[in-house]
């Protein structure tokens, strides 16, 4: 396969900068990040404060994009239906497509947009990201398979496509790995954030206390079991894998807050649907019971109705 020349990212946030910061130096103008109206003028006026350096941004919208060689899909999952056309508009019949967004149904969605899956690449991400209105800060912490890990799906070799993007990422400096079954470790990953993130994001607390309180040890257990259950029934088999599998991308300090209590504590709507919402879903699907998943996706779905101010009636002592 021929070399991997231009790349278009959807969406300049966290797992996007991770890219840019990469990309930028190797591909120069021919890296492009696609947006559209004021988040396009907002973008090419200020650019990225990637950890402690400004990056210039060539931004495009769909209808200036043609072709490109790879599409590196980073949105929020509340946007990805929206751009779905987008992407579908700017591929052509080689374009590699990877979907960045740790969930379990991001790439069906594409591929439905797309008319098929033959031109996605399944991949994830684990990286410890933190922002700050255009300050974006980002570490890979230490552990097996940081960075990105892709793959083919249902196919354990090493493909053209995933040699070319390898070179791709290794003349950036980008970390990555080749996966033998990325669909499994895309649910490994996918489990991570049900039974880690989402905890700590409705007590909101450091992720210390998944390690310090038996009760969150416990409700851990629990919604990783939901979590295996589904996925057995959709023939994903993940009992009996190592504990340690589930919590790659785990990072030490117990005053770390994961991508879902920061958004609630910056006052953001989360990606509650692309976690436990999916999982809801698909339980509903399979005819596997969900209810773990279910109160917490209420309790998130209330903290953002908080965060919107549709209530909030704070502490006015006894009457």
């Amino acid at each position: 396969m021929k070399p991997i020349k231009n790349a278009v990212i959807f969406g300049a946030g966290a797992i996007g900068a991770y890219l840019i910061s990469g990309l930028s130096k190797t591909l120069g103008e021919d890296l492009i990040v696609c947006a559209e109206g004021e988040r396009k003028e907002r973008l090419l006026k200020n650019g990225l404060l990637i950890n402690g350096e400004k990056y210039t941004l060539n931004v495009k919208t769909p209808d200036e994009i043609e072709d490109p060689d790879i599409v590196f899909v980073c949105l929020k999952y509340g946007a990805l239906k929206g751009a779905v056309p987008q992407i579908a508009k700017i591929c052509g019949s080689e374009t590699i497509v990877m979907s960045l967004m740790n969930g379990v149904d991001s790439e069906e969605i594409i591929a439905e947009g797309l008319g098929d899956d033959s031109r996605i690449i399944y991949s994830l991400i684990r990286i410890a990201s933190r922002r700050s209105g255009n300050d974006i800060r980002f570490e890979l912490p230490s552990g097996a398979k940081m960075g990105i890990l892709f793959g083919e799906k249902g196919s354990s070799a090493v493909s053209e496509r995933m040699e070319a993007i390898s070179r791709l990422f290794d003349d950036a400096g980008i970390v990555s790995h080749t996966s033998e079954n990325i669909i499994l470790d895309i649910w490994l990953k996918f489990a991570s954030n049900i039974c880690m993130n989402l905890p700590q994001a409705v007590l909101g607390v450091g992720i210390g206390a998944n390690t310090d309180s038996e009760y969150v040890k416990d409700l851990e257990h629990k919604l990783n079991e939901e979590t295996i259950n589904v996925a057995e029934a959709m023939g994903i088999h993940m009992r009996g894998i190592d504990e340690g599998s589930f919590r790659q991308g785990y990072v030490p300090s117990p005053f770390i807050r994961y991508s879902t209590l920061q958004d609630l504590d910056a006052g953001r709507h989360t990606e509650i649907e692309m976690f436990s919402g999916a999982l809801i879903r698909l339980g509903k699907k399979y005819s596997v019971p969900t209810p773990y998943n279910e109160v917490i996706y209420d309790c998130i779905k209330a903290l953002e109705e908080k965060n919107d101010g549709k209530f909030d009636y704070g502490n006015v002592g006894n009457r």
